[in-house]
């Protein structure tokens, strides 16, 4: 117990002999190391129980969501699920994180099981030395379906997630029922360099120079993600939130790694000449700088051999689609993963 200065003191019990009280004391404090080196062994393999409480975010989701990670592909991937039916899987871009798709995840887990996953090094999930271009992070994605048991999976991706979705597609294509990019060009496939060329994605040459944006952007993380998250759409707090998942100099470093895998990511889709049938959904918004290059992606993926291309423009929105758009976007995915 505590005496009136604070510091412990012990008391014998009358009731307990002497050697049955020092016996005990003894196994009182075993147990509690017990608990503790138990306790700490799972922290440190990732073994705690689901992470939903330590994230408002998720408790807002509703009933059913929970937040987790999982042991795939040499990292670790953090990831929140719910609801219940055929299974769909949400691949943020950047500057974001799972939580790109709050708004439309409830709507979503009425009929399906929703999967959104943070991207290798990205918020919850573990930054590595290596492995960020498309494909192998698609096979992060696959293993990750694999851990969870979901099979026949609709992949769902914006900006750089719809990169990872599209590796997705090519590299299982037994295993989705087809595929979504939300307002994402593809690198090395037709209109990229036209992508390149315009002023609005100068930051694409900024985060692929070694070792100076590292240095530029510590501590002002919010400061440059502000630049791309519009006011209008994304509060402060939202602001706030996507800083901190990128705030660490590791996972700050893994972002920029993404960027610098670009030509990792035009060799591997202009490599991609085989025929696949996995239905494709170009979906850019209606005033994105994007949109009137989809046509011509699309006749490259044709040409690539993607017998399946459809394109579905989002009405008043631009780039984050499913930030200005929810409910259509949710609607758009309801309706094509479910055929």
């Amino acid at each position: 117990m505590l005496d009136n200065t604070g510091h412990v003191e012990y008391r014998r019990d009358p009731a307990l002999p002497a050697t049955e009280e020092r016996s005990y004391c003894g196994s009182g404090i075993l147990k509690s190391l017990a608990v503790f080196v138990v306790a700490a062994c799972l922290a440190i393999h990732g073994q705690l129980p689901p992470r939903q409480m330590a994230d408002p975010a998720v408790a807002a989701l509703g009933r059913g969501f929970v937040s987790d990670t999982a042991q795939v592909n040499g990292t670790t991937l953090h990831y929140v699920r719910g609801g219940a039916g055929p299974a769909i899987l949400l691949l943020h871009g950047f500057p974001e994180d799972w939580y790109a798709y709050h708004r439309i995840m409830p709507q979503l887990a009425k009929q399906f099981t929703v999967v959104a996953i943070d991207l290798r090094g990205i918020g919850g999930s573990a930054p590595t030395a290596g492995g960020y271009d498309a494909a192998n992070m698609a096979e992060d994605v696959h293993q990750l379906a694999e851990h969870l048991h979901l099979e026949h999976v609709y992949v769902v991706g914006h900006d750089i997630g719809g990169m990872v979705a599209y590796a997705f597609a090519r590299r299982y294509p037994e295993t989705s029922r087809g595929v979504m990019m939300l307002d994402a060009p593809l690198p090395g496939l037709g209109p990229w360099d036209a992508v390149r060329a315009n002023p609005i994605t100068w930051h694409i040459s900024f985060q692929q120079t070694r070792g100076l944006p590292e240095q530029l952007l510590a501590g002002r993380e919010a400061i440059y993600l502000r630049h791309f998250l519009d006011s209008s759409t994304f509060s402060d707090a939202d602001v706030a939130r996507y800083a901190k998942a990128y705030a660490s100099p590791e996972h700050l470093r893994a972002a920029l790694e993404i960027y610098r895998a670009f030509p990792a990511n035009e060799k591997f889709n202009a490599a991609q000449l085989s025929t696949i049938s996995v239905p494709l959904i170009l979906a850019p918004g209606k005033n994105s700088p994007f949109v009137t290059l989809m046509p011509s992606y699309a006749d490259a993926l044709r040409t690539h051999g993607c017998a399946n291309v459809e394109i579905e423009v989002i009405e008043n929105s631009v780039h984050y689609v499913a930030d200005e758009q929810p409910d259509a976007v949710a609607q758009l995915i309801k309706r094509h993963a479910s055929l």
